[in-house]
C-alpha cells in the first residue's frame, strides 16, 4: 500500500476531476459558454505530456553520464507515454477550437508549434528504430533528445508570446485564470492536472517494466 499510495490518488483525482468537470457550475461567458469545461481536459493532456518528456530528457542526461541502460529505457517510455498524451491534447484542442474559432486548426502560432513539436518527437521514435547497434541507438537517440526538448518549449510557449495568437495567455490575450476560472473551476483544475500526471507516470512505469521483461525474455532466449 506505501509503493501504491500515489497510484490510488491519481486514480482519485481523475474520476473528481471527470466528476466535477461534466457536474459542476461553471461561469457563464461569452464565445466559451459550457465548452470552457475542456479546460479540465485539454490542458491536463499538455502538462502530462510536457511532464514526461522533462522526465525523458532528464533521463537522457543520465544515461550519456553513466551508460545505465535502464535510463535509456526510462527515457523512450516516458516519449511514448508522452505522445499519447500529446494526441490527446491536440484532439481536445482541436474539437474546442472548431466550437470556439470556427474551424479545428486555424492559422495559430501555437497549434502550428504544437504540430512542429509533435513531429519532432515521432522522428525521435523513427531514429531510435532505425538504429538497430544498441548502444549506438541510445546514445544518438539520448542527444536527440535533450536538443529537441529545448526547441519543443521554445515552439510551445516562447514563440507564441512574441506573435498573434488565438491562445490564453499569448499574443496579449489574458490567460484563463485571469478572466474565465472561478473559485469552484480551480480546484477541480488543478485536481486534474495532478492526477493526470500522475496516471502518466504510472503507465509510463508499467511500459518501463514490460520492457525490463522483454529484454530479460529476449536474452534467455
Amino acid at each position: 500500500m506505501r509503493k501504491n499510495w500515489w497510484k490510488i490518488l491519481a486514480a482519485v483525482f481523475v474520476s473528481a476531476s471527470v466528476i466535477g468537470g461534466f457536474m459542476g457550475p461553471v461561469p457563464t461567458l461569452p464565445i466559451l459558454n459550457e465548452t470552457i469545461r475542456n479546460v479540465y481536459f485539454h490542458v491536463p493532456m499538455w502538462f502530462t505530456m510536457l511532464t514526461l518528456y522533462t522526465i525523458s530528457v532528464v533521463y537522457s542526461i543520465k544515461y550519456l553520464n553513466t551508460g545505465n541502460k535502464n535510463y535509456d529505457l526510462i527515457a523512450v517510455e516516458t516519449v511514448n507515454t508522452g505522445i499519447i498524451f500529446c494526441f490527446l491534447g491536440l484532439l481536445t484542442g482541436m474539437q474546442w477550437a472548431n466550437i470556439t474559432w470556427g474551424e479545428p486548426w486555424p492559422n495559430d502560432p501555437q497549434l502550428n508549434g504544437s504540430a512542429i513539436a509533435t513531429l519532432m518527437y515521432l522522428a525521435y521514435l523513427v531514429l531510435r528504430n532505425a538504429l538497430e547497434e544498441e548502444q549506438k541507438r541510445a546514445r544518438i537517440s539520448a542527444v536527440y533528445n535533450i536538443f529537441a526538448f529545448p526547441i519543443m518549449f521554445v515552439l510551445l510557449y516562447i514563440l507564441p508570446k512574441t506573435t498573434d495568437s488565438l491562445h490564453p495567455g499569448s499574443g496579449g490575450n489574458s490567460t484563463f485564470a485571469d478572466i474565465d476560472m472561478d473559485n469552484f473551476m480551480r480546484p477541480v483544475f488543478y485536481t486534474a492536472v495532478t492526477g493526470w500526471i500522475l496516471t502518466g507516470i504510472w503507465i509510463s512505469t508499467l511500459r518501463y517494466r514490460i520492457r525490463l521483461l522483454e529484454n530479460k525474455a529476449n536474452k534467455i532466449d
